[in-house]
């Protein structure tokens, strides 16, 4: 009980980065080296080469003075041999010969490649300096202006009810009330204080923190859970300088990436022809 309510009370705002590990189709390109470089080990008929272990850093974000560490380094390896030795057990079953296999792998190559063109797009078209001060002069709550609001939350598993838990605390005035709700009500729960860093709130949101009463009780989803949280006060934190520059430009090119797949959707749909019932289906 305790570990669980650990695990709740860490999380308010979560933003996970999902990646795609992507093996190849039968025996014989699963016997060559995925890229060159120096053989570190081998697994049957498997090998692994720091050309992977150097992906594995960049897919970890690893900081380069960090690649060097004995203990990153044992952990990155230890993870590659295993991958390798799942990956021979694997094709000696012949899973990778099964239709729903091969289709998952299909589908893990398509995103792969997708991600990789939308990335290659938005990077083409990188903000010059002078689009960036615009930028920064343009959004003040996320520098010039940005606040940092300190807060009184209470996290609990959003499960299938979630929304009758939601109804039950619309007239909650303090995290108290909230907390012997959920009490009464069995749901594990935990409590902690925290920060919201302004410049990451969408608009709307941010709007209705700055308006807020005293007394009011917010609600949000925060990855599986579901948080009550109170403001309990505010500062001023603005981001300027290289920091500002940094930071705008990680947003635009996020910018970028949704606007260049909005873009792809839209071709996709008018170049694609459907057929039979798809046809009525997708004009709707």
């Amino acid at each position: 009980m305790r570990i669980v309510v650990n695990r709740i009370c860490r999380a308010l705002a979560v933003l996970t980065c999902c990646g795609v590990v992507l093996t190849g189709c039968g025996k014989e390109a699963a016997k060559a080296p995925a890229g060159s470089g120096q053989i570190i080990a081998h697994v049957g008929d498997q090998v692994v080469t720091t050309s992977e272990l150097e992906n594995e850093f960049r897919r970890a974000n690893i900081p380069g003075d960090k690649q060097k560490d004995p203990a990153i380094i044992k952990a990155a390896v230890s993870e590659l041999v295993t991958r390798k030795y799942l990956l021979q057990q694997a094709l000696a079953a012949k899973l990778d010969q099964e239709p729903s296999v091969l289709l998952d792998l299909i589908r893990a190559r398509e995103q792969v490649l997708e991600s990789a063109y939308l990335q290659r797009q938005a990077t083409a078209k990188a903000p010059s300096n002078s689009d960036v001060e615009k930028y920064i002069s343009s959004s003040p709550a996320k520098f010039a202006e940005r606040k940092l609001f300190a807060v009184d939350q209470i996290a609990f598993p959003a499960s299938a009810n979630v929304q009758s838990i939601i109804t039950a605390n619309k007239d909650a005035k303090t995290l108290e009330e909230v907390d012997q709700q959920l009490t009464s009500a069995g749901i594990v729960h935990g409590r902690q204080s925290g920060v919201l860093n302004g410049a990451e709130l969408q608009p709307d949101f941010y709007k209705s923190l700055e308006a807020r009463t005293s007394d009011q009780v917010f609600f949000v989803r925060s990855g599986p859970n579901g948080v009550f949280f109170k403001v309990t006060g505010e500062q001023a934190s603005p981001l300027k300088g290289e920091a500002a520059a940094n930071v705008a430009r990680q947003l635009m090119r996020a910018e970028a990436l949704k606007a260049e797949a909005s873009l792809a959707s839209y071709s996709a749909n008018a170049e694609a022809k459907y057929e039979g019932e798809y046809a009525d289906l997708m004009k709707k």
